[in-house]
């Protein structure tokens, strides 16, 4: 991944964290990029409020897919309010990834653009289908 994609992702995750932390009242210390070598995990929040996110599938160096990148940013972002992943935290997890579906932040099972960084199209609130599994590849 080039310098300019991984600044413009982090960029993007920052905007829509902002909004993120608007409406739940939360608030982070920085979003960053995690390093290269670090294949086990998708994202971690530290308890200063540091973020960080990997942009890269293992195997390929691609940038994932933007959903994805949302899906973690909003998992690692719950962990502000609940430092564990206890009950009251998947309830808040699921209640931040619920409300970025609604506004069109995290958009799950819709096919690429052409550039990670490209906006989705189409009706932010189209009929929900059901129950999509996340495809992070």
């Amino acid at each position: 991944m080039d310098r300019r994609t991984r600044f413009e992702l982090l960029g993007r995750l920052r905007e829509d964290a902002d909004r993120i932390c608007s409406r739940f009242g939360l608030r982070y210390l920085s979003i960053e990029a995690e390093r290269a070598n670090v294949k086990r995990r998708y994202g971690i929040c530290y308890s200063d409020g540091t973020i960080k996110i990997r942009l890269r599938h293992v195997a390929t160096g691609q940038p994932l897919k933007y959903s994805s990148l949302v899906n973690t940013l909003c998992h690692e972002l719950a962990h502000l309010k609940h430092f564990d992943h206890s009950p009251r935290f998947q309830d808040f997890y699921q209640h931040v990834l619920g409300w970025a579906r609604a506004q069109g932040i995290y958009r799950p099972g819709k096919a690429p653009s052409k550039s990670p960084l490209a906006p989705p199209k189409g009706d932010a609130h189209a009929p929900d289908a059901g129950p999509v599994q996340l495809n992070l590849f």
